[in-house]
């Protein structure tokens, strides 16, 4: 229905009967997985109400340029970035708020702007509309500024959210909300897509992206494969099959480099986590499955408990990301942790 975005069909009807009735909602969340579309889908959304979709897309933060200059941000001091808050606005009537900085948070100075912006009429039409990437990045100041603009939005404005974690947004902002959910794509909806793009290692792309486009068009597969190992010997140490030698290099090697983020790592150890699960109970579907006699190892090692337990330190771990925590310390730390369960 909406040109050039594949899957979750049942999110661009609902959109669809929105444009065909003339109803649409002030304020909307798209939630899912990283690389399902969420935010080329508000892009394609706000195209149809707003005309020019060439300047939306200008937009889309996966571009060349947008990743320059997002990545440029994060050695800017923090003053700096507050004077001037991160905003695209290509086409006059839509704009995008990113995460920003080092830590990649959506800041206070961003909610203002997008208040005082938010007070303007359209240029063109009736309507502004305003895409709030990833707003589960909001912190707890920010998104009470935010809170204050869907509160008492203009008749011209419409909000749109994307998340991947529903519920790390304020209680308040979701019961102001319509959300729609976007699931994973069906494995012939990926084949499609993937001859459709003419992706290169098409099959390991696939493999490895758990559904989500996005993912499969932009994955690294050598840093994921190296990021991935890291993980893989971290658990390994961690349940007792290998010993502490083993982790040493790969701790420093995390150590010296300045590019790896602890964020991408601990989404690897979670999917290496769901698997090793999924194998110890039994089930055979699991994302890593070229690592499956490793992960079966693994699962036949450690027990239930063991398992829970090292989601939730992994979950402690992601609650303080948005402090800056240091990533060998916090890794070495959850190793300990996984050790102290055996």
């Amino acid at each position: 229905m909406f040109e050039d975005f594949w899957g979750n069909l049942h999110v661009q009807t609902t959109l669809e009967g929105m444009i065909t009735r003339g109803r649409i909602p002030q304020t909307m969340l798209f939630a899912g997985l990283e690389g399902l579309g969420k935010a080329t889908l508000v892009r394609r959304f706000a195209a149809r109400l707003l005309g020019s979709p060439e300047k939306i897309e200008r937009d889309d933060l996966s571009l060349e340029g947008n990743i320059a200059l997002i990545n440029g941000r994060e050695k800017l001091p923090a003053d700096k970035r507050n004077e001037d808050p991160l905003f695209f606005g290509s086409h006059p009537d839509f704009l995008t708020f990113a995460p920003d900085g080092a830590l990649r948070q959506l800041g206070i100075p961003q909610m203002r702007l997008l208040k005082e912006r938010a007070a303007y009429k359209p240029l063109h039409g009736a309507r502004r509309v305003f895409l709030i990437d990833q707003a589960d990045r909001a912190g707890e100041h920010a998104a009470n500024s935010l809170l204050k603009t869907l509160e008492e939005p203009p008749d011209h404005l419409i909000v749109i959210m994307t998340v991947e974690n529903l519920y790390d947004v304020l209680p308040t902002i979701r019961s102001r909300s319509v959300v729609l959910n976007f699931s994973p794509l069906e494995n012939a909806e990926m084949q499609e897509f993937a001859r459709a793009r003419g992706l290169d290692q098409a099959e390991r792309r696939l493999a490895l992206s758990g559904g989500c486009p996005g993912i499969a068009a932009s994955l690294d597969i050598e840093s994921y494969q190296k990021r991935r190992g890291a993980m893989l010997t971290l658990l390994k140490t961690g349940a007792g099959l290998v010993s502490f030698a083993a982790w040493l290099p790969v701790s420093e090697t995390l150590g010296r480099s300045k590019s790896e983020k602890l964020e991408s790592h601990l989404k690897l150890l979670y999917d290496l986590l769901r698997d090793v699960m999924v194998l110890r109970e039994g089930g055979t579907s699991i994302r890593n499955s070229d690592l499956r006699s490793d992960l079966g190892t693994l699962a036949a090692k450690v027990s239930r408990p063991w398992l829970i337990q090292a989601v939730k330190s992994v979950d402690e771990i992601a609650g303080l990301l948005r402090r800056n925590i240091q990533k060998t310390i916090a890794l070495d730390g959850l190793l300990m942790q996984m050790r102290r369960a055996l």
